[in-house]
């Protein structure tokens, strides 16, 4: 199989180093030269990647084609293209949905939305998928783990939590910072908060089919310091800041 990307982001980026970590049997991966910086370093990685100067070429050349491109660029460039009949396109864009994008591709062939994000790279994290499709999931379930999604609507729901990786990482470099005030110095403090939060990340996956409220609670001892730290943090409204953000994102894609 030949597969191709439109857009050569950090997203195309993590997807195909992803990609070349498993097994998944592919003749050729065609990208464009846009982003010369990440094209170039993607093709000294495997001689199947090949690096096209026409976005055309690359639909023309491929059995799936992947779109990561902004959804103004999306808007703007993708209606221009002929896609090939039965042809598997899977979309990484956040705000054109299903019926958009089979107008923009205007003819017969399968469409799936997908949510990647970066962990991809090293085949972990989840990745949501609308509408299901056997291919698509078999696909991807090399690279980490695929939720099938029958509702576009409640796809809506994952594409706001994806907005909060970056938030995330600002938690994380607060508090590395934080340690860096009190003297610690920078590789040190960024290894303790990295590894504190990949264990307590790695525990909560373990713990994923049971309630996340037990993880809270097991947590806490009575006049202890994480007691102390939700206590605050609940007085202060991070959690329902927090609510408010993602009602704002989740009300931005739905406006979409």
């Amino acid at each position: 199989m030949k597969i191709g990307f439109i857009g050569t982001g950090q997203i195309t980026k993590a997807v195909v180093i992803g990609i070349l970590n498993t097994k998944i049997k592919l003749n050729k991966i065609y990208i464009s030269e846009r982003n010369r910086k990440i094209s170039r370093y993607l093709k000294l990685k495997s001689k199947k990647i090949v690096i096209l100067k026409d976005n055309q070429e690359i639909i023309n050349k491929s059995n799936w084609i992947f779109l990561a491109v902004t959804p103004d660029v999306g808007l703007k460039i993708l209606k221009q293209y002929k896609y090939k009949k039965n042809q598997t396109v899977i979309s990484f864009i956040s705000t054109i949905n299903l019926k958009e994008l089979r107008n923009i591709i205007k003819i017969k062939t399968n469409i799936v939305r997908a949510i990647p994000l970066p962990p991809i790279s090293f085949n972990k994290g989840p990745i949501p998928i609308f509408p299901p499709n056997i291919k698509v999931k078999n696909f991807f379930k090399h690279l980490g783990t695929v939720i099938e999604i029958n509702n576009e609507k409640l796809s809506l729901n994952f594409w706001s939590i994806s907005g909060m990786m970056a938030p995330y990482y600002e938690f994380l470099n607060f508090m590395s910072k934080w340690l860096r005030k009190k003297g610690i110095k920078k590789v040190k403090a960024q290894k303790y908060i990295t590894s504190l939060f990949f264990a307590l990340s790695e525990d909560a996956v373990l713990h994923s089919s049971k309630d996340l409220n037990n993880l809270v609670r097991d947590s806490q001892t009575p006049g202890g310091l994480n007691e102390q730290g939700v206590r605050q943090l609940k007085k202060n409204g991070f959690y329902k800041s927090t609510e408010k953000t993602l009602n704002k994102i989740f009300n931005r894609l739905k406006k979409s």
